[in-house]
């Protein structure tokens, strides 16, 4: 944190939005924003930089967050590397045929936004949510423009071409959106189905969960203990028994 320059956070996509938010309500630029939002790309930085990832598969949504980890690593390893590359600079993997889902009102879905489509809820918390979704005021037998509609957006992102194409002439020969959000809701409905299931059978076993986790954090510190401890001495915070008996050998030594 306090290698991470305030002007740095001060950029960041989601505590950018929180602002721009309040100030179009009227509201002091920072009302309800936490230290957890504002701090956050710091805690990500953290996560990635204390393994030394080497590449960072993420959406084209999260770069952002990379770059950063890179910012607050390179300055780090310049007041404490002493010619040494503590942290790795890591470097963003984007798949090039992943795209950002959108949200019910076309932003990024994101809870933040409480624009979020449950992809693991009930199919009638499927359903209702898709029938939020935003469109245009265009009426059954109307053309739709399938390019500007986040709602075909989302069926890409499930369908095949095959069944694209076939949505997209829908579209365009005036299906409404009323039978649209049927199409879309039939798709998910379809093909996430097999994943809620899974989903509900490990929430229904939180304690198989919990020992999921714990033993995937009990492999991650045999690799951050040490690492850490690099770091402290790196910064100065040693031990002061260890100091103390380093110089205590030192002086049996000279006294030999």
């Amino acid at each position: 944190t306090c290698v991470a320059g305030k002007g740095l956070l001060n950029r960041a996509h989601a505590y950018k939005a929180s602002v721009d938010k309040n100030v179009e309500l009227g509201e002091d630029p920072d009302a309800g924003v936490t230290m957890g939002l504002f701090s956050y790309p710091v805690l990500m930085a953290a996560d990635i930089l204390m393994f030394n990832a080497h590449k960072v598969p993420v959406g084209r949504d999260q770069i952002q967050h990379v770059e950063m980890a890179r910012d607050i690593g390179q300055r780090f390893n310049h007041l404490f590397g002493q010619g040494k590359e503590l942290f790795t600079l890591p470097e963003a993997v984007i798949e090039e045929g992943v795209a950002t889902l959108p949200g019910l009102d076309g932003r990024k879905m994101s809870k933040s936004y409480d624009n979020i489509i449950p992809l693991v809820g009930s199919a009638k918390q499927l359903k209702d949510a898709i029938a939020r979704i935003v469109t245009d005021s265009k009426l059954p037998g109307e053309a739709k423009d399938p390019d500007s509609s986040h709602l075909f957006t989302l069926y890409q992102a499930f369908s095949s071409p095959a069944q694209q194409a076939v949505f997209r002439t829908e579209l365009l020969d005036g299906l409404s959106w009323g039978d649209a959000k049927q199409r879309l809701f039939e798709l998910l409905d379809n093909e996430l189905g097999e994943a809620r299931e899974r989903y509900h059978g490990l929430i229904n076993q939180p304690a198989e969960l919990e020992d999921i986790l714990l033993a995937g954090a009990a492999k991650a510190r045999r690799t951050a203990t040490p690492f850490l401890a690099e770091l402290r001495e790196s910064v100065g915070l040693r031990s002061f028994r260890e100091q103390v008996q380093v110089a205590v050998e030192t002086r049996k030594k000279a006294v030999k």
